[in-house]
């Protein structure tokens, strides 16, 4: 599955009007712990194979609204949303069982 790179254009679209769980990492190149989760993100889109699961992610030096709508202090930040609500939440570097066991 690839991972869906969020804007403010098309957050609503990819995320709330979603009925299914989608994973958003906030994230900015400059952070080191951002480099080091992203890899294992990206690890647990290729291995799901569900059609009920999207991984994405936003870029918070582009996306400042997206940030302050949803209340990221720091980063790395993974949010759950499921049927477009928000269900977790989770900051810093986890691993890919702790990623996937969000998503459950």
């Amino acid at each position: 599955m690839a991972v869906i790179n969020l804007t403010a254009a098309n957050f609503d679209e990819e995320v709330l009007a979603y009925e299914g769980t989608v994973l958003v990492d906030f994230w900015a190149a400059w952070c080191g712990p951002c480099k080091m989760l992203s890899p294992i993100v990206d690890e647990v889109a290729e291995e799901m194979t569900s059609d009920t699961v999207k991984i994405a992610k936003v870029n918070v030096d582009d996306e400042e609204e997206l940030a302050r709508r949803y209340g990221i202090m720091s980063i790395p930040t993974l949010v759950v949303f499921k049927g477009g609500k928000e269900v977790d939440r989770s900051r810093g570097v986890i691993s890919k069982a702790e990623i996937k066991e969000l998503l459950i």
